[in-house]
């Protein structure tokens, strides 16, 4: 397994736990408040949610087309 396949696969786990925490982060007391008023998270809550959905689709990429992208010379 080459290098690339491994970031990817570390930034697709990565990926998911930022975005397991984003979705716990939105069923506290706090952050249900908030969206009920004015129906965004905050901006934390959802830096983790874009976080998490980037690192995932990156991390797939990688993982599934890393080694195929270093060998095309």
């Amino acid at each position: 397994m080459n290098a690339g396949r491994i970031i990817g696969l570390v930034l697709l786990a990565v990926g998911i736990v930022l975005l397991v925490v984003a979705i716990n982060a939105t069923q506290g007391t706090t952050e249900q408040f908030r969206q009920s008023f004015t129906g965004k998270y905050s901006g934390q809550t959802m830096w983790y949610m874009v976080g998490g959905i980037a690192c995932i689709v990156g991390g797939a990429a990688l993982a599934l087309f890393g080694g195929r992208l270093s060998h095309t010379h």
